[in-house]
């Protein structure tokens, strides 16, 4: 298993896409249609920075707003590489009692687990979907 990629929520998309791609060198690329706007960056070959738009517009602090809290680092994801360390995860996961969402990327043909370990904590683990086929 190793680190797959580290998603951010910016209130400033464009800002953060120009200083990922024009000062760090990284590549804007494909990425999935989700229903909020964003950006993957790649080196390598690989989308290593997740860009996700803010979605809370709150006009005062005191005022809820609805959406993402922003900005912040979203999430880290680990990718697991073949099927066997894949259904190893799951049973472990299963085994503890670890809650755990699922979503299948078809766009990008794989398949993620979401891990809330806490409020504001979230872990991915991310593999082809081959690897989580039954």
């Amino acid at each position: 298993m190793h680190l797959d990629h580290a998603t951010i929520v910016t209130p400033d998309l464009d800002a953060a896409r120009r200083f990922f791609v024009d000062v760090v060198g990284l590549v804007d690329g494909a990425r999935p249609p989700f229903r909020v706007d964003g950006a993957w960056l790649y080196a390598d070959g690989r989308a290593v920075v997740h860009l996700v738009d803010a979605t809370l517009r709150a006009a005062s602090p005191n005022e809820a707003g609805h959406g993402r809290v922003a900005p912040r680092i979203d999430h880290i994801a680990f990718r697991v590489d073949s099927r066997d360390a894949w259904r190893a995860l799951i049973a472990r996961m299963d085994a503890a009692g670890v809650a755990y969402q699922r979503a299948d990327v078809p766009l990008a043909q794989q398949v993620q687990l979401f891990v809330a370990l806490a409020p504001g904590v979230v872990i991915e683990f991310v593999t082809a979907a081959q690897n989580a086929s039954s």
